[in-house]
């Protein structure tokens, strides 16, 4: 069974490879976005034991699955049943291009307009991705890979895909 985690700081190409990896090997897909947040004018977070149900329905359902995030909380979560890990551990200048760059996800945003309404705002967040100590930090994803016994890549440019 194929039970894959891919992370690392807003822009670094996570949803890119997911979707990759998902259509060649016919994995079902996980954002953690679509479980992490409560749907709310304002962004706020959801509760991480309802985050927690709506993953494990999601384990439940699937064999062979590939979840992606930035959530170091959620992810802990994930990991007793990855088989695999991937820390897209790119360079700060190199996420902020990508993000820039980004396609529109219909799936978070309801028009390229809104997505790019707060691309001043993600670019300011993905720039102190190094400074951080919070759930979605360099450091708190470092530790997750240090820590992950199973089989784990890094990442640092998107030509290592």
């Amino acid at each position: 069974m194929t039970k894959i985690i891919i992370f690392g700081n807003s822009g670094s190409g996570k949803s890119t490879l997911a979707k990759q990896l998902a259509s060649k090997g016919g994995l079902s897909h996980l954002d953690l976005d679509t479980v992490a947040w409560n749907s709310s004018p304002q962004p706020e977070r959801m509760p991480l034991a309802q985050s927690n149900t709506l993953i494990t329905q999601f384990l439940n359902a699937n064999d062979n699955w590939i979840v992606e995030g930035c959530y170091s909380d959620l992810i802990e979560m994930i990991i007793p049943y990855a088989s695999e890990m991937i820390f897209l551990n790119l360079p700060v200048p190199n996420c902020i291009k990508n993000a820039k760059n980004r396609p529109w996800e219909a799936h978070k945003y309801e028009s390229k307009a809104a997505q790019d309404a707060n691309l001043d705002m993600l670019i300011d967040w993905i720039s102190q991705y190094d400074l951080r100590t919070d759930t979605f930090s360099k450091v708190a994803h470092q530790s997750i890979y240090d820590k992950f016994t199973g089989k784990k890549t890094m990442h640092v440019t998107n030509q290592d895909n």
